[in-house]
């Protein structure tokens, strides 16, 4: 695509030369039409004082003398000459210039006079009237003759040199191809400077954008005097490095909690290994030294493979296998899993879910999901609180929610429950058993499933996490 300074600068001056041409065009063919009725005004007085001067004597057919010797009929450089036919193409008359050459006849109507162009016996434009009219009838008085009969009807043809019309014409189209040369040329100049000049803020707000680097993105683009046009570019520009120093921000943020989350259960296999080694023990505490150990990696497992899941959900690369479930089911299924926690807790669980009631999903991280909200409400319910799940169909859509007791969050951290390796502890004095990553990971999982998943916070301290499914088909 060419740059948007040659595509202004060639609209402007393709629309500079359109209006030029269509102006000069319109000037030429109005003072063309003037001069062209002017010049054919003089033509027919000429006709008209020669067809006054001829008339009918019996059969004879005569001028006045004195009319033949205007002067416009004797001058040899710009001559204008004539010619009389009789009905039967006779010559009656013609000037003395023309010598033994005939003027071009015209084809025309009684009284009604007829312009064309015709050239002389050298070659020179001229301009021609051809006028048929009845003549007068010498010695007669009355007026009223009659209608005129055919044999009385005469022919003119009178021409007149059109070379200073010619040149006059041609001057003037000379004329306006300069002036819309000189204006175009003028026009061209004027359209670069003023162009250059609109597009300054442009190459001000690139300059800006080139010193901000990913280590300045606090940087905001600030050129002063911007037109109106170009305001919501440089507002847009703005909004995306706030967003970008929002990414960075949180990918700092995730690097410094990913390596915070791996140093201490690392430092806690290191310190139990070197514990261990300090003196010769029994197979017992080995084992158990073992088995401490094992536990923490199962937990570092469990956050990597975490991790992994939700980079392959930001890049789109699980595939989905949609199939009818019947929820009352899956969320037996997967509380199963977890009942024996529950239990230690005297936690109870009550699945108030409609036992008709299903969905048209992806089965395996429906359940993922659902572990995941379940093994939440079971860490952070109060102990012999109360877990319980409903479902409702909605228009088009189905609500599904999940609530335990025990809740100790206040709003404004309900709204960050599904940000990573955010928990309540700020201390994270429980780094190994909760990393943060499970309501996240369902905010994911149920993005991509096609729904969406809310938290909310209700008296009493009952937190509800709220899934909206695609409705069963």
């Amino acid at each position: 695509m060419r740059s948007l300074r040659t595509r202004l600068l060639t609209g402007i001056i393709g629309g500079i030369i359109l209006l030029l041409t269509i102006f000069s065009l319109l000037i030429y063919v109005v003072i063309r039409s003037a001069l062209v009725e002017q010049f054919d005004t003089t033509l027919a007085s000429i006709a008209q004082v020669l067809a006054g001067s001829v008339e009918i004597d019996g059969n004879e057919v005569e001028m006045e003398f004195g009319v033949q010797q205007m002067p416009e009929f004797q001058n040899t450089e710009h001559p204008t000459h004539y010619q009389l036919w009789k009905a039967d193409g006779t010559v009656v008359a013609k000037s003395p210039l023309l010598g033994t050459h005939d003027l071009f006849r015209l084809e025309g109507i009684l009284d009604e006079p007829v312009f064309g162009n015709s050239q002389d016996n050298n070659g020179k434009p001229q301009r021609v009237v051809c006028l048929n009219f009845v003549p007068r009838i010498a010695d007669n008085d009355n007026e009223d003759d009659g209608q005129p009969t055919n044999e009385q009807v005469l022919t003119l043809v009178v021409a007149l040199d059109a070379g200073d019309l010619l040149g006059q014409l041609h001057f003037l189209r000379g004329l306006l191809l300069i002036a819309s040369a000189a204006i175009i040329t003028l026009s061209f100049l004027i359209a670069v400077v003023v162009v250059r000049k609109g597009l300054r803020p442009l190459n001000f707000i690139a300059a800006e954008i080139e010193t901000i680097s990913a280590d300045s993105l606090t940087s905001r683009i600030g050129a002063e005097q911007v037109p109106t046009e170009v305001v919501p570019i440089k507002n847009r520009l703005n909004e995306l490095l706030s967003r970008l120093q929002a990414s960075f921000g949180r990918e700092r943020q995730f690097n410094a909690d990913v390596a915070h989350e791996l140093r201490t259960p690392l430092a806690g296999i290191r310190s139990t290994i070197e514990v261990t080694l300090r003196r010769h023990r029994d197979n017992d505490e080995y084992k158990r030294v073992l088995s401490d150990c094992q536990a923490i990696v199962e937990n570092m497992q469990t956050m990597v493979n975490s991790l992994l899941m939700l980079t392959r959900l930001d890049s789109q690369q699980i595939g989905l296998k949609t199939e009818q479930i019947r929820l009352a089911e899956l969320m037996n299924s997967c509380w199963r899993s977890l009942c024996n926690k529950a239990h230690e807790r005297k936690i109870v669980f009550d699945n108030r879910i409609p036992v008709e009631m299903s969905c048209q999903s992806d089965s395996e991280h429906l359940c993922m999901v659902f572990m995941n909200i379940m093994d939440n409400a079971v860490e952070y319910a109060d102990k012999g609180g109360k877990i319980w799940a409903t479902a409702r169909q909605t228009d088009g859509s189905l609500e599904l929610a999940v609530s335990n007791t025990g809740c100790q969050l206040t709003k404004e951290q309900i709204s960050q429950v599904f940000d990573c390796f955010w928990r309540s502890d700020s201390s994270r004095s429980d780094t190994g058993n909760h990393c943060g990553l499970g309501l996240a990971l369902v905010q994911r999982l149920v993005t991509v499933l096609g729904g969406n998943a809310e938290a909310e916070l209700e008296p009493d301290g009952i937190f509800i996490v709220k899934l909206i499914l695609p409705s069963s088909r």
